[in-house]
């Protein structure tokens, strides 16, 4: 790989850092979201400033490519990430079924009051 590889690797590791920072600080994101994808640009960031690490891991856990670990563990963060969503939205949906219920009694509470005021009025 030339320099300009190597560049654009830290560069788009370090502004993905940056966008993640500056979302969490606005409060469009999450703490518990964004633990994967700091962890993500912080990986990137340290390949892209040691590029022989990603050989050395690489070559740790005995793939040929070091590309191809890249776009496996790329794939893990992806993974971690939608079972981390389909567990929050699973909590979400019941959640709403518990509100929709509550909803749905209290409204016919109130339906029940309002016919025994009527039936009260009548009668006076």
């Amino acid at each position: 790989m030339n320099v300009a590889s190597y560049v654009f690797g830290i560069v788009a590791a370090v502004l993905a850092l940056t966008v993640i920072v500056e979302m969490l600080r606005r409060r469009r994101l999450r703490e518990r979201h964004a633990v994967w994808w700091i962890l993500a640009g912080v990986f990137a960031l340290v390949v892209g400033i040691f590029p022989q690490t990603l050989v050395w891991a690489s070559t740790l856990v005995g793939v040929e490519i070091p590309t191809n670990l890249v776009f496996f563990l790329s794939l893990l963060i992806l993974f971690l990430v939608c079972i981390q969503h389909s567990g929050e939205l699973t909590d979400l949906e019941d959640k709403t079924r518990v509100l929709a219920e509550n909803s749905a009694l209290q409204h016919a509470r109130i339906d029940e009051m309002e016919r025994a005021l009527i039936e009260i009025r009548h009668t006076d």
